[in-house]
């Protein structure tokens, strides 16, 4: 088990100055485009939410590294187990790299499990790019999710 911290992930700090969106109709010229989505799934049993997700770049361009922000409703334990790439960045956030995207392909699957601070019948699951590699990405629709997972143990899709 080692454990990723938000200092660590930030390396360069891009994830810091990184934006959702892009420079404009004006001051894009030259820069690559991307379309980010991530599609998965989330179930949540006695306070466990496991999620996986497989982020997927619609392209034109490749983008070398991006960076997903998953948000639940509730606050998350104190103590986290986080796959490599990960880190909390809040109370309630999780902030993962997502490796290279080919332009019109997956990237690799990312798979979670995270404690909720208190067991909930409920919880709500958003994800979002907070970095995308520098590329633009004129189409937000399809990376922002909002998934609402009940404690039932069974998978909800997004």
């Amino acid at each position: 088990m080692w454990m990723l911290s938000a200092v660590g992930l930030l390396g360069s700090g891009a994830l810091l100055v990184g934006g959702v969106g892009g420079l404009g109709a004006a001051g894009d010229a030259g820069v690559p485009e991307a379309d980010l989505a991530y599609h998965g799934a989330a179930s949540m049993a006695a306070g466990r939410v496991d999620v996986r997700l497989t982020p997927r770049n619609h392209g034109p361009d490749p983008v070398d590294d991006a960076t997903v922000r998953l948000r639940w409703s509730a606050a998350l334990d104190d103590t986290q187990v986080l796959p490599a790439g990960c880190a909390r960045s809040g109370e309630r956030v999780v902030v993962c790299r997502t490796g290279a995207l080919p332009a019109d392909g997956p990237g690799e699957e990312i798979r979670m499990t995270v404690r909720l601070r208190e067991v909930a019948s409920e919880v709500t699951l958003g994800l979002d790019t907070v970095w995308g590699g520098g590329s633009v990405d004129r189409n937000h629709a399809n990376d922002r999710q909002q998934v609402l997972v009940l404690d039932t143990g069974d998978a909800y899709a997004f």
